[in-house]
């Protein structure tokens, strides 16, 4: 898979001295499995942020996600487990469909198993049927969990490592190796740790993964562990996995950096088991901004996909994050709104533009404009920095985002208010009203859910009625079956996505609720909002807008 050219392609990077704290000279990097990265980033949001609680995705979440990774730079996509559920056994048929421009995508498994030869092992073949270009596999570092969960021997435990690397190399995968329970492991019997590492380098592995499975090691112990791992094994690149539980996760994976491990692995906004994983929107900047270690060419998008995240995973944004937070700029005391005014690095310690996030002035107008600037021109409507027709969207979102709508996965609803204030914006049709009914009969039948529509089209009146699995539904076949005798193109269009979410839970059922879906024409995607104390009325305004955006681009296009 070829990768991006927003790298110095052939060249050997050596890391800055000030960066690598921890080490008696700088360490030159040449990253093997990259061009010339001197850190280079693993996505494993898909697989190991997915076992984090409250934490679920579709298989479009997925491919959704994916493609918004590897349009940020990230190096490798870890996309799940083959074979292990439906859902990764969808993924993984879908992604070879993905045009990804830069990652590259990765299947994750363990070694063989105990006394069993690696090419009649089945999770080896699931692993080489996915025709991933990567695949990452775990094996046990720890002597305690050899002879106490797998039953086997350290030697037989070695042998499955280096079998099982050799055999997927053999087969043209790059192999990354992950070492589970590595800094427990190491702590117990640095010797055996170490020979399972030298198994894994000894079978072909490109890179060796320290995992910090527990997520109870120091930072002190993570950089001494690391540099005597690059010491032992100096040929091998070395990557760092962590884990949160003691809230140590980003300054163990830097601590392993500062030792000279150039590959380092996370989820974004930190989702993952127990605590979580080491957060990647925490550690990206802290590299790239602090360290001077450049590992993704458009750090300005990285809150938008924290967000876009969050959104497709409908979960709600962490306020206070470092960086991507809501509050990451926000200054509400007197004293600190005097002088970040006047110099804003007085109480910032980086610019919050570097990062895609913003200032937030509570005691004065938010800023903001430079989001809009950037999203209009992505969307192929630019405008002028300064213009009345910024400033008006601008106060637009504003008002809305303090209704409770969201845009960071709703681009299609951001979209049409761009258009609107920019005169580019045609009133395909008219809602005249619409009503919804749910009925349900004692004999035991299925409800019915009904949904009548009665829209305007150039002064043309349709009225139609339609029924379907639910009140959305009936909703979305009534407005389709109006729409069609004056735009048969609708048919292209289908609701693939439909997200719920309530914003004010302690109104009970006043609450006030978001609701998020995504259509498609089969070409692209699109997510569209809505926001109301009344859960349909959310819904339909979400609908409303997912298939008036088409009907726009489609007539811009004329």
């Amino acid at each position: 898979m070829e990768h991006g050219s927003d790298w110095p392609d052939g060249k050997e990077i050596r890391a800055p001295h000030s960066a690598l704290p921890n080490c008696p000279e700088a360490i030159s990097v040449r990253a093997p499995l990259m061009n010339s990265k001197p850190v280079f980033l693993y996505d494993t949001t898909l697989r190991d942020g997915t076992q984090g609680e409250g934490f679920q995705l579709s298989g479009l979440d997925k491919l959704r996600i994916a493609e918004r990774l590897d349009g940020f730079g990230i190096d490798y996509i870890e996309g799940g487990w083959p074979g292990s559920n439906p859902k990764d056994i969808e993924f993984f048929r879908e992604a070879k469909k993905l045009d990804l421009k830069h990652a590259k995508l990765a299947a994750f498994g363990s070694t063989r198993r105990a006394d069993t030869a690696v090419e009649n092992d089945p999770q080896i073949q699931l692993l080489l049927e996915a025709e991933t270009p990567v695949v990452t596999i775990f094996g046990k570092s720890w002597e305690l969990q050899v002879t106490e969960v797998l039953r086997t021997t350290v030697e037989e435990n070695q042998a499955m490592i280096r079998d099982s690397v050799a055999h997927l190399v053999k087969h043209g995968r790059e192999v990354i190796y992950d070492a589970e329970h590595f800094f427990d492991g190491y702590k117990d019997s640095p010797t055996h740790a170490l020979a399972t590492l030298k198994a894994a380098a000894d079978g072909g592995a490109a890179c060796l993964v320290l995992c910090d499975t527990n997520g109870g090691t120091l930072p002190t112990e993570v950089a001494e562990i690391c540099q005597a791992v690059r010491e032992y094994l100096p040929a091998t690149p070395l990557g760092i996995h962590t884990h949160n539980d003691c809230e140590l996760g980003v300054a163990n994976a830097i601590a392993a950096v500062g030792a000279g491990a150039c590959h380092v692995q996370g989820t974004i906004n930190g989702y993952g088991e127990r605590t979580g994983n080491c957060n990647l929107t925490s550690v990206i900047p802290i590299l790239q901004l602090k360290m001077e270690i450049p590992v993704v060419p458009h750090l300005e998008k990285l809150r938008e996909l924290s967000y876009f995240v969050d959104d497709v995973s409908n979960n709600p944004h962490f306020v206070r994050a470092p960086f991507v937070g809501r509050t990451a700029f926000a200054h509400k005391g007197g004293m600190h709104v005097n002088a970040v005014q006047k110099l804003a690095r007085s109480y910032e310690h980086i610019v919050p533009a570097s990062v895609g996030n913003e200032q937030n002035i509570l005691v004065s107008e938010l800023s903001g404009q430079s989001n809009i600037l950037i999203k209009s021109a992505e969307l192929g409507l630019p405008l002028e920095k300064g213009s009345p027709e910024v400033s008006r969207i601008l106060h637009r979102i504003k008002e809305l985002e303090h209704a409770g709508y969201s845009y960071e996965a709703a681009g299609g609803s951001l979209e049409i208010i761009i258009r609107r204030e920019l005169g580019q914006y045609l009133k395909m049709f008219e809602i005249k009203e619409y009503h919804t009914s749910f009925r349900q009969y004692r004999d035991g039948h299925s409800p019915v859910c009904e949904a009548t529509v009665k829209i305007s089209v150039n002064d043309t009146l349709e009225l139609t009625v339609a029924e379907g699995h639910g009140v959305v539904n009936s909703l979305d076949l009534a407005l389709r079956k109006a729409l069609l005798p004056f735009f048969p193109e609708i048919a292209e269009v289908s609701l693939v996505d439909y997200k719920v979410r309530i914003l004010d839970g302690h109104e009970a059922t006043a609450a006030k609720t978001l609701v998020l879906i995504v259509s498609t024409d089969g070409n692209c995607n699109w997510g569209t909002v809505g926001v109301s104390e009344n859960i349909i009325e959310a819904s339909w305004l979400a609908l409303i807008d997912g298939i008036d955006l088409f009907l726009q681009r489609r007539c811009a296009k004329k």
